[in-house]
């Protein structure tokens, strides 16, 4: 169902005068993000007639970008939904009624719901009246049957013996299952699917490789892992390096982290970082804002609090606003390498991968190093190649010496 709810005037002008007289009060769809008029009724965890405290969760709204949380202004019972689930809602649009009451003793259900159970009475009453024919005829079909004697008993056998033998030629298809099921794309998936088409189709996308020998980085962090999880609460992982290493890069190479905008080129002098993660409903953004002043701690710290919230779905909007540059980490799934899209406005996007051993020449000689590969993937409208070479040859250089971080080199 995908109504517009908020068209509903009629009813929800009727509904307004009935409430004012029952004391309710009528709870509407709060503002959803900039630019964002609508969503959809994901689901609602509180139902009519459910006791609600202050502050718990009665509906979910899923946008383009992230899933709201209507949660209850204060106690009282849910009397009303003016929207199903899976049903779109306009911002301000009537959402549902609540009664102001104090919490029920012993949980007892508000007697003002008495008549809504009554209407079940009478279908459990009707069953009553045919269960007794339904007997009767049973018995009158054993009596047949008991009084045929061994003549009927073989041939109520041959009977059955036939259809089976016809039945037996359509066998062979159970070599496989060919179903199909049919899912309504969420709003989020419809949103990137958009943007990502929009990106290929506005976007002048080129993509340049180099690979990290990640030798020094990983000793760094395996010597010093312990004590900076003591400190500050939080695991030390290589996010919060490439994060620095692209900030670095980004104010050496300014047209990377500008963007185009009409016929003018914006350039930033601040760096904000979108880090690509993982949620229930699809592919999220948030945002590492001023990069550039942040140290390594803060920087997996402000990750830790995004990927807690996605797996919860409490992004919000703002989380996910602006960005200048995006970082996307596909090795955690095993990924060896990959173009990474734009994600628009932006012009430019990192893509990590896994790291594998590989034989490589150090100083003329074959070891064996854990190589990571990179790609950068850039708007070739704005960046020209030596620029994005030379961005990503920074990037390889400050991880394979993380003492340039503290240097700023």
């Amino acid at each position: 169902m995908t109504r517009l709810y908020a068209e509903r005037s009629i009813q929800q002008t009727f509904s307004s005068r009935h409430f004012a007289s029952a004391n309710l009060k009528v709870i509407k769809v709060q503002n959803l993000g900039d630019s964002i008029t609508e969503g959809t009724i994901q689901k609602w965890e509180k139902q009519p007639g459910d006791f609600v405290k202050e502050d718990d969760l009665v509906v979910l709204i899923e946008t383009d970008k992230v899933v709201n949380e209507v949660r209850a202004p204060e106690n009282g019972y849910i009397r009303e939904h003016f929207a199903e689930a899976e049903s779109t809602v306009l911002v301000n649009a009537d959402l549902f009624s609540l009664e102001p009451a104090a919490a029920p003793e012993g949980g007892a259900a508000p007697a003002a719901e008495a008549p809504k159970k009554e209407a079940p009475k009478e279908t459990k009453e009707a069953p009553k009246a045919e269960e007794k024919p339904k007997v009767e005829k049973a018995k009158e079909v054993e009596k047949p049957l008991e009084s045929s004697g061994s003549h009927a008993s073989s041939s109520a056998a041959k009977k059955p013996e036939a259809k089976p033998e016809a039945k037996a030629a359509p066998a062979p298809t159970s070599s496989g299952s060919r179903t199909e099921t049919r899912v309504k794309m969420n709003r989020m998936r419809l949103r990137i699917a958009e943007r990502l088409k929009d990106s290929q189709n506005t976007y002048a996308l080129l993509t340049t490789f180099n690979k990290v020998d990640m030798t020094n980085i990983m000793e760094l962090r395996n010597l010093y892992k312990d004590e900076f999880a003591t400190k500050h609460g939080v695991k030390l992982g290589f996010m919060s390096a490439f994060v620095k290493a692209a900030a670095t890069a980004l104010q050496q190479q300014p047209i990377v982290n500008a963007v185009i905008e009409g016929n003018e080129i914006v350039y930033r002098d601040f760096v904000d970082i979108s880090v690509a993660v993982s949620a229930p409903s699809g592919l999220v953004v948030p945002v590492l804002r001023n990069v550039q002043t942040m140290n390594f701690a803060q920087i997996e710290k402000s990750i830790a609090d995004y990927g807690k919230k996605a797996k919860d779905g409490k992004l919000a909007v703002e989380d996910m606003a602006g960005g200048t540059f995006t970082i996307s980490n596909g090795g955690v799934f095993g990924s060896l390498m990959g173009t990474p899209i734009l994600n628009p406005p932006q012009s430019a996007i990192l893509g990590m991968h896994a790291i594998n051993k590989e034989a490589v020449v150090i100083n003329d000689k074959v070891e064996i190093r854990p190589i990571m590969y990179l790609a950068l993937t850039y708007d070739h409208r704005l960046i020209d190649g030596r620029e994005a070479v030379t961005f990503l040859k920074k990037i390889k250089e400050t991880i394979e010496d993380p003492r340039r971080i503290v240097l700023d080199l």
